[in-house]
């Protein structure tokens, strides 16, 4: 099993190196940039501290004091190369403004993509200006003129609030199968566009879990061009008390059945159940008219983790 050393995974670094964000963001290129490195930074944090991949697979920079392990070309881990593609692919969406949510599933059986074992969602909005900042538990919003030192304190306290809970969740099973469904603006984006190394996806009404499911809220970062907003949906087994009530989405002792992080008119047409009381739905016309185009990647794949 791949394995990473997750005790050293966060350490203190006292000598001045290469930063993983910007120093200033005045402009959209500038905030591009900023979200780009942001989500790659998340992608990074998840696949080291669930043990998806080799050591080898993964560089170092550095946030204040935080060492973070970041993906890399590894020719002797093909998974990897596939995650870096699909990232490569959600910049691309993200530089026409189409992106609207990455999700990233791991699933335990390859012929059942649909009853998934862990989720992670990236959700994207675009704006002309105007920042605020969710910093979750504080509940603390900046509103307009926010500076870059903020806007790289909520980023920085989004990647130490992610490691924490990848350091403490509970083990995923041995055998898994990753992937990740990108969602877009349909308003804005051409039906037959496709990212490179992504092809036409289907577009599932329900996600089944294979236990209870929860749903844990990271953060959120705005520049005021762009904004990212993280959620985890693990089983409940995988939890401590103590994360949950740092990052229970809802209440300390809800569990959230809702479904994927749509707008709130576009939540019903996506739901994650429990496989012991799943309902069957049935199309409305209403739900095709809401159905969101939707990418997959080319090849999902195994990571080789015994």
């Amino acid at each position: 099993m791949a394995t990473a050393q997750l005790s050293h995974s966060i350490r203190i670094h006292k000598a001045s190196k290469e930063t993983v964000f910007p120093s200033h963001i005045t402009n959209k290129h500038e905030s591009l940039i900023m979200v780009k490195k942001l989500f790659a930074t998340s992608i990074s944090c998840i696949t080291y501290l669930r043990g998806l991949f080799p050591e080898s697979s993964y560089g170092e920079r550095h946030l204040d004091d935080l060492s973070l392990k970041i993906l890399r070309e590894d020719k002797k881990c093909p998974g990897s190369l596939h995650i870096i593609k699909w990232i490569q692919g959600c910049f691309d969406a993200l530089e026409k403004r189409y992106l609207h949510m990455a999700v990233l599933t791991l699933y335990t059986n390859p012929k059942e993509p649909e009853k998934v074992t862990e989720i992670y969602q990236f959700k994207f909005k675009y704006t002309k200006e105007g920042t605020t900042m969710d910093f979750d538990s504080t509940n603390t919003s900046f509103e307009n003129g926010v500076n870059s030192e903020d806007i790289k304190k909520a980023s920085t306290l989004l990647i130490r609030k992610l490691y924490m809970l990848m350091q403490n969740l509970g083990p995923l099973p041995n055998d898994v199968t990753l992937t990740m469904k990108l969602h877009y603006y349909n308003a804005v984006t051409p039906h037959d566009y496709q990212p490179p190394g992504f092809k036409e996806g289907v577009n599932s009404h329900f996600l089944l879990f294979e236990g209870e499911p929860v749903n844990l809220r990271v953060g959120m970062v705005s520049t005021g061009f762009h904004s990212m907003k993280l959620k985890v949906t693990t089983e409940a087994t995988r939890v401590s008390d103590s994360e949950n009530n740092l990052f229970q989405e809802n209440s300390t002792t809800e569990i959230a059945h809702q479904g994927l992080d749509f707008d709130e008119e576009e939540e019903s047409s996506s739901h994650i159940q429990r496989m012991n009381n799943v309902c069957s739905q049935q199309s409305s016309p209403e739900s095709f008219r809401k159905k969101r185009k939707i990418s997959e990647p080319a090849k999902v794949f195994i990571p080789d983790r015994k």
